[in-house]
């Protein structure tokens, strides 16, 4: 059986006792959470969050690249969200990743070029929140009174450490 297949097969038992209908688009706690696509993090467990209660947002690293700002923008403007945790991790895949050297990767493995594509790496995990928090905050479309918080999750142990 596909990886595919059992995930469908779990989201058969999950639909059968679905209690989730008729919560509203708006996150209930109107907070986003922009956070790292790493499979060892599930942010709505260790944010004891339920359906409908935050918007989440992930991407390699938990960036705030161009999308990811869109997403909160849409999320700020649309659906009322005025608070936005940003989270990355403990032994993150980009932590030390080197634009070049994936660049050149792709070339070598596909062919094609790579070259304008930001992979948006980083070599300092406290800088890399720091940055995407700062990223957010200047953004010209979400109000200056939005709260802009973030943290490091340990990987190992499951704790959120807030970065300053």
């Amino acid at each position: 059986m596909s990886g595919a297949d059992e995930l469908f097969e779990a989201n058969e038992r999950f639909a059968g006792t679905f209690a989730g209908s008729g919560v509203p688009a708006r996150p209930a706690r109107r907070v986003a959470v922009l956070t790292c696509m790493d499979a060892r993090m599930h942010p709505e467990t260790f944010l004891g969050l339920d359906i409908g209660d935050a918007h989440m947002i992930r991407n390699a690293g938990g960036r705030a690249s161009d999308d990811a700002l869109r997403s909160l923008v849409i999320s700020n403007r649309l659906l009322g969200t005025h608070e936005y945790l940003v989270i990355h991790h403990t032994d993150c895949g980009m932590l030390g990743l080197r634009n070049d050297d994936l660049r050149a990767a792709l070339v070598d493995d596909t062919g094609a070029d790579a070259s304008e594509i930001d992979f948006l790496p980083f070599s300092d995990l406290d800088q890399s929140v720091r940055d995407d928090v700062e990223r957010i905050r200047a953004s010209p479309f979400l109000p200056d009174d939005v709260v802009v918080t973030g943290y490091v999750y340990d990987v190992a142990d499951g704790r959120l450490r807030k970065v300053e």
